[in-house]
């Protein structure tokens, strides 16, 4: 079965009222990081974009793939999700949540290395397995995110020059990376949930959080970056 086929079949699982109204097409590219994906409408053609690997995962999974990219991108026109079979859509989402276990482990920034080495014999008991730690731009919109395709943890370069004076700084944004990739995160109701009430309880327990918090914001006051997203 083409990959046309089945956007159509994803499509049509997932809202079975409906009439599948779009020109479909799936391609396959270098472009995306591994297990990358997008999709993007114009006027009735719908076009996904896959990183190469999805080639070789099983069609339930990337069924799900689809489905999800598709809820983001219908957003607002789709019906009660109580109402929709998710089934797909849970079984990519768990797909995802174990791809960490294959990701090679081969770029790692020492100084980034040693900062998660400090955060996991602190908080997590030295279990978390270590992922890919990379720098990168200096950033003003995210001061670190964690890829869970990648298994890669990313720190904005301002950090090069702010760890200098106050190495917790950094810490504690690597810790709360850390903890997205311990604590992963909730997928109900065709909706991903990585700050839940349960994550943001963890991310205080980060000794001295409201002072060290407050010394990263004076920091970047300092530092001439008064507008970011804080971090993912």
């Amino acid at each position: 079965m083409g990959g046309e086929k089945i956007i159509e079949e994803a499509y049509r699982l997932l809202y079975p009222e409906r009439e599948f109204p779009y020109l479909a097409a799936v391609r396959y590219t270098d472009h995306f990081n591994d297990y990358g994906a997008n999709v993007k409408l114009r006027g009735n053609a719908l076009e996904f974009g896959l990183s190469r690997k999805w080639r070789s995962v099983s069609r339930e999974i990337r069924i799900g793939l689809f489905q999800e990219l598709m809820l983001k991108l219908f957003s607002k026109r789709r019906p009660d999700r109580k109402d929709m079979n998710l089934m797909y859509v849970d079984l990519y989402n768990s797909f995802v949540k174990n791809l960490h276990i294959a990701i090679p482990k081969t770029d790692i920034e020492p100084a980034l290395s040693e900062s998660f080495d400090r955060m996991n014999e602190k908080y997590f008991y030295g279990i978390v397995e270590k992922p890919n730690l990379v720098w990168g731009s200096k950033s003003r919109a995210s001061l670190g995110s964690y890829d869970y395709k990648a298994d890669t943890i990313k720190i904005s370069r301002i950090f090069q020059s702010l760890m200098a004076r106050d190495p917790e700084l950094l810490d504690v944004v690597m810790y709360h990376e850390i903890l997205h990739k311990s604590h992963k995160y909730k997928h109900k109701g065709g909706s991903n949930r990585f700050h839940d009430s349960d994550f943001r309880k963890k991310e205080k327990e980060f000794e001295d959080y409201e002072e060290v918090d407050r010394r990263l914001k004076d920091a970047l006051r300092g530092a001439r970056i008064k507008k970011f997203l804080w971090f993912d």
